[in-house]
């Protein structure tokens, strides 16, 4: 129950100004009179959505079920490239330069060559959200394996702790916090990965509706589509949130 007020509590004040911001951004529009077709008042974006919520709402779950499938397989390949990279570390000596390489270039620009590979349907936008989760997960949970100091670890070999003991029991709960924040970073990069590819080419999605809106110069179409993205966004975070106080409960 405490805990339950507590994350209403905190919600508050994330509503309270998104509150403030939409009161302020319909006013200010039409008091500034700026064309619709610029900045359309939130009312109209609204009206828009809930007229066409078949459409976006299809599109939605097809962009969530994509976003999601992308972001646990990349989250399971990088926690476990993560622990075998702890465990044998010459693995980490042969495979981090990649992975840095890799990550250091934006995921979207791998797009052209996953629809290529993939093709236009589901399976290149999990592809493409999959490579944008996994190194992030990679190197936020390998800097917190490495966190524990060496008098920790000797403390437990001394009790006759094997590499593994010493992993589970000791460098994961202190990479907890790390590993969250990389799937927080992970979640949001597989859901941009996911829309921008499908934009790009894909039978259906969010992403697909803003492009066909857009095409259309349907601009009250492009503001809804990027009006529910935003809420099926806030909710998968939502999740990562519950998630997170379960997980790091110590916070």
């Amino acid at each position: 129950m405490a805990s339950r007020l507590s994350l209403v509590q905190g919600a508050l004040p994330v509503f309270a100004a998104l509150a403030i911001l939409l009161l302020v951004w319909q006013f200010g529009a039409a008091l500034l009179e700026i064309p619709t077709y610029i900045l359309p008042r939130p009312a109209e974006i609204v009206a828009t959505a809930i007229t066409k919520s078949g459409l976006l709402g299809d599109a939605l779950y097809v962009t969530l079920v994509e976003a999601v499938a992308g972001f646990l397989i990349g989250a399971a390949a990088g926690i476990l490239l993560a622990v075998l990279m702890m465990l044998a570390p010459p693995v980490e000596a042969v495979l981090m330069p990649v992975a840095i390489v890799i990550n250091a270039v934006p995921s979207v620009a791998f797009v052209p060559l996953v629809l290529l590979w993939f093709g236009l349907g589901m399976a290149s936008k999990i592809a493409i959200g999959a490579l944008a989760v996994v190194f992030v997960v990679l190197l936020n949970l390998l800097a917190g394996l490495k966190r524990p100091e060496v008098e920790a670890i000797n403390l437990m070999r001394s009790f006759g702790a094997g590499p593994l003991g010493i992993l589970f029991r000791l460098r994961f709960p202190a990479a907890m916090p790390q590993l969250v924040t990389g799937l927080r970073v992970g979640l949001a990069r597989s859901t941009i990965a996911v829309i921008v590819a499908e934009m790009m080419g894909a039978y259906s999605g969010i992403g697909q509706v803003i492009y066909q809106a857009t095409g259309q110069v349907d601009y009250l179409t492009v503001w809804a589509a990027v009006f529910v993205a935003m809420l099926g966004s806030l909710a998968l975070y939502g999740v990562l949130v519950a998630i997170d106080r379960k997980l790091v409960w110590w916070r």
